[in-house]
């Protein structure tokens, strides 16, 4: 018997913000987002960090977890951590997030909460381990998992180095957050991702592209991502790497698309749904 198949919406491919912009949280209200991806057969919902601020204005985190619950939503993503591993102000200010974060994601019950970095700052990798150690386990306290995003602009930008950030650590709810996107942009083989033990896998993010583009790696990565199948990437065979793994889901769909921002929540969250969930068939 076939498994069943949990696909999350993250994020950024139902919410209509502008990502890195003071409009980074969804113009639609959290009740209507929610009951739209239920409709769709979506079984997850992301959080970006500044929508969980600006949906607190009408909804406490109780009133959220209601309706979560009400429309059969059984994996919260929260995001997005920076900073954790720096000292002085930019510290301060990430504590203050982290805070709210792992609050709501107690209350939540939140699958996991991805964190990283978006500047490639210098780290010694002895600091990364005994903060990412230390960021686990108090996330364990609010009981979630802390899931490390590879990326091209991160601090850490090979598999083998994250790795050892992670098992360096050693705590039972840290792994790796991997987005296929970031791992085509890379260039990561999907042989390595294979080899990567099953406990170190913390959620997985499906998408498609191009691997050439006329822009910016980053105006690439927040305005031209394309909805599974419909661009250039072997979704497919991201999925059964994961699935030889043992990687069980649920299965994040983020796509950061000008296109998709346009379109109304109606019209994206079936697409996303009906174009993600094709890759398993």
């Amino acid at each position: 018997m076939t498994a069943p198949v949990d696909l999350l919406a993250s994020y950024w491919t139902i919410s209509g913000g502008n990502p890195h912009t003071d409009r980074e949280y969804s113009p639609y209200d959290f009740k209507d987002r929610v009951e739209a991806v239920a409709r769709a057969g979506f079984r997850g919902f992301g959080i970006w960090h500044a929508d969980l601020e600006h949906v607190q204005e009408k909804y406490t985190l109780r009133e959220m977890r209601r309706i979560l619950d009400d429309n059969g939503i059984r994996y919260v993503e929260l995001e997005f951590l920076t900073d954790w591993f720096l000292d002085g102000e930019r510290k301060k200010q990430s504590d203050i997030r982290k805070r709210m974060l792992f609050e709501a994601a107690e209350i939540l019950h939140a699958y996991h909460v991805k964190v990283g970095d978006f500047f490639q700052e210098k780290c010694p990798i002895d600091r990364l381990v005994e903060s990412f150690a230390t960021l686990c386990r108090e996330a364990a306290r609010h009981g979630t998992k802390i899931g490390f995003e590879l990326m091209p602009f991160a601090m850490l930008r090979t598999l083998s180095e994250t790795l050892t950030m992670v098992r360096g650590a050693g705590e039972p709810n840290g792994g790796i957050a991997f987005d296929m996107w970031h791992i085509a942009k890379l260039g990561i083989p999907y042989d390595e991702v294979a080899r990567v033990p099953r406990e170190y896998v913390v959620s997985v993010e499906l998408n498609d592209g191009t691997f050439q583009a006329p822009w910016s790696l980053h105006e690439d990565t927040i305005n031209h991502r394309r909805l599974c199948g419909e661009g250039e990437f072997d979704v497919k065979g991201f999925i059964r790497c994961l699935q030889t793994i043992g990687y069980p889901g649920p299965w994040g769909i983020e796509v950061l698309s000008e296109e998709l921002r346009r379109q109304p929540l109606e019209q994206v969250v079936p697409r996303a749904f009906a174009t993600t969930m094709a890759q398993f068939r």
